[in-house]
Parts: structure tokens; sequence; C-alpha cells
């Protein structure tokens, strides 16, 4: 879209390898991607990277994974903190190695326990960044549950130039109770992973990894008008990354519409909407 870079994830739901999304995301209007691997996927990456380079796209961030974000924060599980240090070490020298920009990371999963921030995570999340500054890769950490973690890090390491906010979208509506987060972390935003949902399902406001549907945008209860404002507000003017699945989660059933798409139908819906709501910034920017 003229002056507004798009970016779509990868999604291993959509029934098609990685490679072949890079292409499909550029025969559909998409300028960048980006996606979400495990540990001993590397080579997929670094397909991903090739492929993108030879269509001409974006690599914008690389999504790590974050089965010890939790553990980094907690004395108790020193052995698994130190996998986390390490594993997110990796990620960013894979990133320098493939001149990816950006690692998206989560700083806490887990509905079963709450964050509590701790000189310890503090210490842990500072050695991965300063790794990550020595390799000139930048670190987004994502809002999720356990925002507390999040404040601790964007507020002890603020002056960073390599740390940054990816701000999700669907994430604060759900797991954040709709704070404004972009209020909060706006002048660090450096990434974004936009998507909609219909926020807490239980009436009691239990919040499950169930509620973050990743909805396309307007299929949801988002105000994007709303959204838009907000991001205008931070001054970002970077890629737009819409993270989005075409698959419901267990006993959801409101992705399911999407699923019975082609994928190629599917990913022109998703940059149908991508456009509509970078057309919405750019109306209130020029306002």
């Amino acid at each position: 879209m003229k002056e507004q870079k798009l970016c779509l994830s990868l999604n291993g739901t959509f029934g098609i390898p990685d490679t072949e999304q890079v292409r499909l995301l550029k025969r559909t209007g998409f300028e960048a991607f980006t996606g979400c691997w495990c540990v001993g996927k590397d080579d997929r990456v670094r397909d991903c990277a090739k492929v993108g380079k030879e269509e001409g796209m974006i690599f914008q961030s690389f999504h790590a994974p974050w089965s010890y974000t939790a553990d980094m924060w907690d004395e108790n599980e020193r052995e698994d903190a130190a996998q986390g240090v390490k594993d997110l070490k990796h990620f960013i020298d894979l990133c320098s190695e493939l001149e990816i920009p950006i690692m998206i990371s989560h700083v806490f999963v887990g509905f079963d326990k709450v964050c509590v921030p701790s000189d310890f995570g503090i210490e842990n999340y500072g050695a991965v960044i300063e790794h990550a500054k020595k390799s000139g890769v930048k670190i987004a950490f994502e809002n999720t549950e356990g925002e507390q973690g999040l404040d601790a890090l964007l507020t002890a390491f603020r002056s960073e130039d390599c740390v940054g906010f990816c701000w999700d979208s669907g994430h604060e509506m759900c797991y954040n109770d709709s704070k404004d987060l972009l209020a909060l972390y706006g002048d660090k935003l450096i990434a974004t992973h936009i998507n909609d949902n219909l926020g807490v399902r239980d009436f009691n406001g239990v919040c499950t990894w169930k509620d973050d549907l990743h909805l396309l945008p307007f299929d949801g209860i988002g105000d994007w008008e709303y959204n838009a404002q907000r991001i205008v507000k931070t001054g970002f003017k970077d890629i737009l990354t819409f993270e989005l699945n075409n698959k419901s989660k267990p006993d959801r059933h409101e992705n399911d519409k999407y699923f019975k798409m082609p994928i190629e139908e599917y990913v022109a819906e998703a940059y149908v909407r991508a456009c509509r709501f970078a057309s919405m910034i750019k109306k209130i920017r020029n306002a």
C-alpha cells in the first residue's frame, strides 16, 4: 500500500510451506513477513530469508520461542532460566546472521501464576539485551499475560536503543484488560502484532489463552479508530505487522469461517483489512 508497508505473520495452519507463504504474501501485496519458529528450526528460517530476498520481501522480525520466559524471573528455576537466556541469545545471533532487524520476545507465559519482577529476572534479560546490543539487533518485548514483567523491563532498560515495545492489539484487549499500553510504552514502539478478538469470554473475567483469537481486524470488538489514533500519537511510521490465525482455538469456532477459505482468499482478505486500517492511520496523520 502506498506510504505504508504492510506485513503478515507466517502461520503453520495456512496449509502450505513457509517459503510458499512468503511468495503468496508477495503476490497479494504485502511488502514484509515475519513468523514464529521453534527451537531446532533454524534452517526453515534461513530458507524463508533466502526466498524473501529473491522476492524482494522484508523479513520484518523473528518471533523467539517463549518456553522459559517465566523461569527467567524465578531464582528457583535457575537451570531453565539459563536455558532461556541461551535460547534468546541464539536467536539474536540468527537475526544478526540473516539481517533480521528485530527479535520479538515475550517476557512471561502462564495463567497459573503471577509474574513477580525480580533482580534475578532483570539480570537474565539484561544479559540478553547486552548480547543484542553487541549484535546490532533490537529486541521488542511484547505485551502478554504477566504485564508486570513487561513494565519492569521497559522501565529498567528504557534508555537502551536496542530495546523496544511490540504492541499486540489483541493481547491488550484480553490479557491486559484493554489497558492503554501505547500510552505507557508508545515512545518505545518498534513493532506491532495487529489482530482482533472478543475480549474475555468468561462472565467472571477469567482470561485464558483461548480468548486470544487473532481474528481479522474489524471482525471482533476492537475500536479501530481508537487504535489508529493511538498509533499516530506514538509517532510510529514503520511497517505495520498483522498476526492472524485462520484456525479456531479448541472449543471455539470464531475462526472457522477463515479455515474454510482457500488460503489465497484468506490472505487476500487479510490484505484488505490491513489496507483499511492503514488508510485510517493515514487519514488521521494527514488531518
